[in-house]
């Protein structure tokens, strides 16, 4: 249910904002979204596993919040992060 250490890698490369960037909400929101669909793939075959929601939930909020962040701190970041993930909003 979690990501691999070559995907994590694969997308903090991907949405680094400078090299060895770990931290800033652009990587933090695309790990995130990767657990979350790597989740929601999970809850394709086990629906009944809602110990796994509930993370699942926790992970979506968090998400939620670092969105909500950066869309104060930085609207045009924000507008490119939603728009390179996919995300609805």
């Amino acid at each position: 249910m979690s990501i691999t250490v070559e995907e994590k890698n694969r997308v903090m490369t991907e949405f680094a904002t400078k090299k060895g960037d770990t931290g800033s909400p652009e990587v933090q929101v695309a790990i995130l979204s990767s657990r979350i669909a790597t989740l929601t793939e999970h809850f394709k075959t086990h629906k009944k596993d809602n110990h796994s929601r509930r993370g699942l939930l926790k992970l979506v909020a968090q998400r939620r919040k670092l969105l909500d962040y950066l869309k104060g701190k930085d609207e045009a970041r924000y507008n490119v992060l939603i728009a390179k993930l996919g995300l609805r909003r």
